[in-house]
């Protein structure tokens, strides 16, 4: 048995929401690229970035936070500082308390994503950490990005 096909980059019409996102000098590494490691930081910031624009998430004082409980990432080709980046976002899944949220980066004004990954968060209360039903504003934004 061989290793299953590698999947291909998908293209920027299918994520339904996207975010503007800069690299920054301190993003790549020795070997003239940014770092694996950016990558997720890239998703963090589009995730909530989103949020916050829908008026769905005030990091300060929202009572209900999300915490990640998985995250993963595909590499397809290189990114580097100066570049633009648009992060194109969609939910896979929204649960009860949780969402699976793909990501797809896209290098300037290419079509195939550079990389594509994955975000789980698990909405909890902020004091007792423990998981809570999505609250109905945010259950109703992230529909739309299914």
């Amino acid at each position: 048995m061989g290793e299953p096909a590698r999947p291909a980059p998908e293209t920027r019409d299918a994520y339904r929401r996207r975010i503007a996102l800069g690299t920054r000098w301190g993003d790549n590494d020795v070997y003239g690229h940014v770092n694996n490691v950016v990558y997720y930081a890239f998703f963090d910031t589009a995730v909530n970035g989103c949020l916050i624009e829908a008026g769905v998430l005030d990091i300060a004082n929202s009572p209900v936070i999300g915490l990640v409980v998985e995250t993963g990432c595909r590499y397809f080709s290189g990114v580097a500082f100066p570049d633009r980046i648009t992060a194109g976002l969609r939910v896979a899944h929204l649960g009860r308390s949780s969402v699976r949220y793909e990501i797809a980066l896209f290098r300037e004004d290419e079509e195939r994503a550079s990389a594509q990954g994955h975000f789980v968060h698990v909405y909890v209360d902020r004091e007792t950490r423990r998981p809570v039903p999505l609250p109905d504003g945010m259950r109703a934004e992230l529909a739309g990005w299914m």
